[in-house]
């Protein structure tokens, strides 16, 4: 299997696995959270659900993604992954938006709040469960570079970070504390929301081209410098293609070689950079005579 091939599998298992095992705790934290009328564990809940929806806009815009360019789309498909990051993340804003609401306004009536040692039992599932799915997802978008998984990942670490709070909340609601319940609630939404902000700028930038990193930029000069022959390089472009990039650039070289040794040079040069620099999808290479005094 190549690179790219087990690259889109393993989104494929990553988005599976995120939504089986978020509908279980939606399931869980659902049926607590509002037999207990607590509002940490209610908004713990809905942020379940977001998972669920996350993780099917992985699977498909990971399906979309693994298509083969064609005659109508000639550099691939793999933007797909930041329009659908892009959906996941406005998704994300609009529900912490509503649960921030909800939790504010149970500061302002007589709580319900109903203690159960099942709201301990069921936040450490979740950590359980979620630390889990954040190690496996963590590793695969380190290993494939990829903003869906990468999104994933960090909804899992938040998920992790959220229910502890859940946790302290109804361990604290056994010595009377109810109003913390609530204001757990409304962090657990600032989280929601801060996260979805940080996901739709990166999503954003890609599909605006944002232009190739200075890192990586400066790995293709460092390549271009070995090769003595080369005498001056100008208009470097750079354009995102899913989570590589496609660059051009102009290359002058002594106007005495012929056509065909000029071309040489572009020809292995663009091979290297490929072979070298794996965040580069394609090179093209223009070739200028210069004059030598």
């Amino acid at each position: 299997m190549s690179n790219q091939n087990e690259r889109f599998h393993s989104t494929k298992i990553a988005s599976m696995l995120g939504i089986f095992g978020n509908l279980f705790l939606l399931i869980i934290k659902g049926i607590v959270g509002f037999l207990t009328s607590s509002q940490a564990m209610i908004a713990d809940s809905f942020n379940s659900f977001l998972d669920i929806f996350s993780s099917i806009m992985t699977y498909i815009g990971n399906k979309i993604a693994s298509k083969p360019r064609d005659d109508c789309h000639n550099l691939g498909h793999g933007k797909a992954e930041y329009i659908f990051s892009m959906l996941i993340s406005i998704s994300m804003a609009y529900l912490s938006v509503k649960v921030f609401s909800s939790s504010f306004m149970s500061l302002f009536y007589k709580s319900t709040y109903h203690f159960s040692i099942w709201l301990i039992i069921v936040c450490i599932i979740t950590i359980s469960v979620k630390l889990c799915l954040y190690l496996y997802t963590r590793k695969l978008s380190k290993k494939y570079h990829n903003l869906l998984i990468e999104a994933n990942s960090k909804d899992h670490r938040n998920d992790c970070v959220v229910t502890f709070l859940t946790l302290i909340s109804a361990i604290l609601s056994i010595k009377g504390f109810y109003l913390f319940d609530s204001l757990v609630g409304m962090i657990i939404s600032i989280w929601i929301f801060i996260t979805a902000i940080k996901i739709f700028i990166e999503s954003y930038d890609v599909l605006m081209d944002k232009s190739i990193d200075e890192a990586t930029k400066e790995k293709v000069y460092k390549l271009i410098r070995k090769h003595k022959e080369i005498k001056k390089i100008n208009h470097f472009n750079s354009t995102p293609v899913g989570y590589r990039y496609q660059i051009s650039f102009t290359i002058y070289v002594d106007g005495n070689l012929s056509t065909f040794e000029s071309h040489a040079i572009a020809d292995r040069l663009e091979d290297e950079i490929e072979a070298k620099i794996p965040e580069i999808y394609l090179t093209i290479i223009h070739v200028n005579p210069m004059e030598i005094k």
